[in-house]
C-alpha cells in the first residue's frame, strides 16, 4: 500500500496488526550476516603491535594471538575455542578498520 510516496508495511504483534513507515536509513542499512566462528575480526580500528601466532600452530582457547592497539589501549586478542591458525590476514604496524578480518582458525 502507498501514501503519499510513503510506503507502508504491515507488522503483526500477538493478534494486533500495524502499519507503518520504514525510513530509507532502515531500508539502506547493512543486512544482518551470522557470524563465521572461525573468523576474527576487529571490533575496533586500530594498529597490530604484535603477531605472537604463525600459520598452522595449534592453540588453546584463551591464548594470544595478537595484540592491537586501539584508542591508546592495547588489546589482547584470544584464540575462542581450540583449534589450529589457518590464515594471518595481518602484519606487524598494519593500520585496521573495524570488521577486519584479522585471523582465519579451522
Amino acid at each position: 500500500m502507498k501514501d503519499d510516496n510513503h510506503e507502508l508495511v504491515d507488522f503483526q504483534v500477538l493478534s494486533l496488526k500495524y502499519k507503518t513507515r520504514l525510513t530509507r536509513k532502515y531500508k539502506e542499512r547493512k543486512k544482518y550476516e551470522v557470524p563465521n566462528p572461525n573468523e576474527i575480526k576487529s571490533v575496533i580500528p586500530g594498529t597490530v603491535l604484535e603477531i605472537k601466532a604463525k600459520k598452522g600452530k595449534k592453540l588453546k582457547e584463551g591464548e594470544v594471538i595478537l595484540l592491537l592497539e586501539a584508542m591508546k589501549m592495547i588489546n589482547e586478542i584470544h584464540m575462542p575455542f581450540d583449534g589450529k591458525i589457518k590464515k594471518i590476514f595481518v602484519e606487524k604496524g598494519q593500520r585496521i578498520s573495524k570488521s577486519f578480518l584479522m585471523v582465519e582458525i579451522e
